[in-house]
């Protein structure tokens, strides 16, 4: 979502700004000493792994954005703080006085949760194009009330900044006309993103022809539909030849009792029958290698994110798939038995080395 709505500048500059209130207290302890007495609320920290900052950031700073003036102001009048701290701290409580500021904040303040729902629907396993489509109408649905109700959200006076004590009157720093434009035009962003994300979802309903605890159903009623949706998605295959080995392995007890496409896959491979269902082999390459969501690809960049870090920058690419490998299947691993002494004795045997690893 963010990423969907970085174009626009403005939107760019306030998610900047969102980060910077989190390192500004991890910096020090007297500054986070403030923030409790004050606050009473930690700040999410900003972490490259953690996917859902910025919607906790946005709920935390909003939900609290008076007590957080007040520490900041705390802050900037207290002799027990350095010069550059106390300059800090006067920007932030003209950042949170902003009205540009609060009312993207406002903004976001109603959308972050419905984002955080949709994440949420969609890190599940177990989901087909129906549920998917269902899932992604009602979040457009939602967007669209959000995007309705902008006018109202412009003209609202609760999202303006702590009241002050009367000051000259000064031009703001964006018209209601261009607030309004910039909401709107988030909202179509998210909504157009999302649409254009999720528009393929055909490859779901692939995934129920070769799943095993389905086979015993399929033999008794073919799924005609799912067929047709296959073939719809990937036309390089032969509908008819499909059909065919689809029903015998329906009917086979062995392919039955596969737990899924990978397992599958083995058995035709081990048994050398990739010629025989040829049609079926090239469905479980596309389907095996095709992840059925997006929380495979994410856990792979945050393990990365993990692993090569400013200390291990200069790893080969090799070592890097290795570390990966073992941090992804880490529970694998935990279940090899003497996994670790294998590996020691793996590591000890491969050449002469000045340390003793191995005693006899």
């Amino acid at each position: 979502m963010q990423k969907a709505t970085s174009h626009i500048p403005q939107i760019s500059h306030f998610f900047s700004d969102m980060g910077g209130f989190a390192s500004f207290f991890t910096k020090s302890s007297k500054r986070t000493a403030v923030l409790d007495e004050m606050v009473a609320h930690r700040l999410p920290s900003a972490s490259s792994t953690r996917w859902n900052f910025n919607s906790r950031a946005v709920n935390t700073v909003y939900e609290h954005k008076d007590d957080l003036v007040r520490c900041f102001q705390t802050i900037c009048y207290s002799d027990a703080f350095d010069g550059p701290t106390k300059r800090e701290a006067g920007g932030f409580v003209r950042m949170l006085e902003d009205d540009a500021f609060c009312f993207f904040l406002a903004l976001f303040h109603k959308i972050m949760p419905h984002v955080d729902i949709l994440y949420n629907q969609l890190q599940k396993r177990n989901c087909d194009s129906v549920y998917i489509g269902g899932v992604i109408k009602a979040f457009i649905g939602r967007m669209q009330v959000i995007r309705e109700a902008v006018p109202s959200l412009v003209e609202d006076e609760e999202y303006r900044g702590p009241v002050q004590e009367p000051q000259p009157k000064k031009r703001r720093a964006l018209a209601e006309d261009t607030q309004r434009h910039l909401a709107v035009e988030v909202c179509d962003t998210i909504m157009t993103h999302t649409k254009d994300r999720f528009a393929f979802t055909k490859h779901l309903v692939s995934a129920t022809l070769l799943q095993g605890d389905l086979f015993q159903q399929h033999s008794r009623t073919f799924p005609d539909s799912a067929l047709e949706t296959t073939v719809e998605a990937y036309p390089s295959l032969d509908k008819a030849r499909l059909k065919t080995e689809l029903s015998l392995i329906y009917d086979n007890e062995e392919f039955q009792n596969c737990s899924g496409a990978l397992a599958l896959y083995q058995v035709l491979m081990a048994n050398n029958l990739q010629d025989t269902f040829a049609e079926t082999v090239s469905l479980l390459n596309i389907l095996i290698t095709t992840p059925m969501t997006t929380s495979e690809s994410e856990r792979c960049f945050s393990t990365l994110k993990r692993i090569k870090t400013f200390l291990r920058n200069t790893m080969t690419q090799d070592r890097l798939n290795a570390l990966a490998m073992l941090s992804i299947e880490k529970k694998m691993t935990c279940e090899i038995p003497d996994f670790n002494t294998r590996v020691i004795e793996k590591f000890a045997s491969q050449k002469d080395r000045r340390a003793k690893f191995l005693y006899k």
